[in-house]
């Protein structure tokens, strides 16, 4: 049997039309980006606003802050790796079954064993289940209120924890720990931000009053074979690697799931990647196009094997455990960083030669940025130190 040959600039050409980067496949909604993309980085806040300014036209924050916060088609919830993503609200169940599960049943007994350190506290199952409830209520009672409003309305989340290890612990209130193991159990969300839509200090809700829905349930292996299939539907080709690197799931899960939606091997440069069964054929090559991507972007970050769209200096645009920091994006490839100045001016540096077509291109999307944030400052929370240099 003949196994396929996708080359990167193939591989390019797909990332520019399905990561909607490519003006011509732009998307019209908070909902339809994140569809595309599986799901939104969500770590740093302004990465959601950045990444749907990037691929949409016409949205301002105000667009995008009323569909996250008042339509609601969209939902926060940490996720693949531990991550917090923004998800459509039909994937927030895959995702729940797939990875969150697990990441709570082992957030919940490393949080046990830190309670059960605790003086006074006999019993730390107990005492756990008791603060879970005691959170549930007052969060019920409140509607939307922050970790700290909670802590005050119920004395025993106010209680100090150590927590971490070695040179690493920290006292802590009880109630910072309880409330995100709730939501990583699918019972609380993370709703409006404090502040302004660069704030990450979100306030704590209800998910079935966010929602008005119970919580769905879907099987773990049924799950994790829908969010394969979604991964390779966007981001395909992509070697094992890839996958459980984005997935976060052990080698047997994800063959299983691979084995299970029926994924073909192709041949990138000489490793073996797959893709779905209907998606062997080539795709057409689009217009080459500029992007400027903010840190920690879906795209950037969606691949761990990144050599066919990230050039031999590009690793200079990550930090030392691999998180990327802004980039600028030429014909489905990063070619340079980019950061915001105190005085709002978007400054990039290109780390290679891409001609004038593509340098016109790039600096129309820099003014275009720059008028879009408008008055907004903000500070990226993964800043490597090229775009620190650059933001200086």
């Amino acid at each position: 049997m003949t196994v396929q040959r996708i080359s990167a600039q193939e591989r390019r050409a797909r990332l520019s039309r399905r990561h909607l980067l490519d003006p011509a496949t732009r998307a019209s909604s908070v909902a339809e980006v994140a569809e595309t993309l599986v799901a939104i980085h969500s770590t740093d806040p302004a990465t959601v606003y950045l990444s749907v300014r990037a691929r949409t036209s016409g949205l301002d924050a105000d667009a995008i802050e009323h569909e996250l916060y008042e339509e609601r088609t969209v939902v926060r919830m940490l996720g693949m790796r531990r991550t917090l993503f923004v998800v459509p609200r039909a994937t927030r169940p895959v995702v729940q079954a797939a990875c969150t599960d697990e990441i709570a049943t082992r957030e919940r007994a490393r949080l046990a064993g830190w309670i059960a350190a605790t003086p006074g506290i006999d019993d730390a199952g107990t005492w756990l289940a008791e603060a879970e409830e005691a959170a549930l209520v007052v969060v019920e009672a409140a509607g939307e209120a922050s970790t700290a409003e909670l802590v005050r309305s119920a004395p025993i989340l106010a209680t100090k924890l150590e927590v971490g290890s070695g040179r690493w612990i920290a006292e802590v209130s009880a109630g910072s720990r309880v409330l995100p193991l709730l939501a990583a159990q699918g019972k609380l969300l993370r709703g409006r931000p404090r502040g302004t839509w660069i704030s990450g200090q979100y306030r704590w809700t209800s998910s079935q009053a966010w929602l008005g829905e119970e919580q769905q349930l879907r099987p773990a292996e049924e799950a994790r074979a829908a969010l394969v299939r979604g991964w390779l539907a966007a981001f395909g080709p992509g070697t094992e690697l890839d996958v459980r690197w984005w997935t976060g799931l052990g080698a047997r899960p994800m063959r299983s799931a691979l084995s299970a939606i029926g994924a073909v091997e192709v041949d990138l440069d000489g490793a073996t990647g797959f893709v779905l069964p209907d998606d062997v054929d080539s795709v057409a090559i689009p217009e080459p196009s500029a992007a400027l991507l903010p840190t920690l972007d879906s795209t950037t970050m969606g691949w761990k094997q990144r050599d066919w769209y990230l050039g031999p200096e590009g690793k200079v645009l990550f930090d030392s455990n691999g998180n990327a920091g802004p980039t600028v994006w030429w014909d489905g490839r990063v070619v340079g960083g980019w950061s915001q100045r105190a005085d709002g001016e978007i400054a990039y540096r290109l780390l290679e030669d891409v001609g004038s077509e593509a340098i016109t291109a790039i600096e129309a999307e820099a003014v275009s940025l720059r008028e879009w944030l408008g008055d907004v400052r903000f500070k990226p929370g993964f800043l490597p130190p090229f775009q620190r240099e650059l933001g200086s």
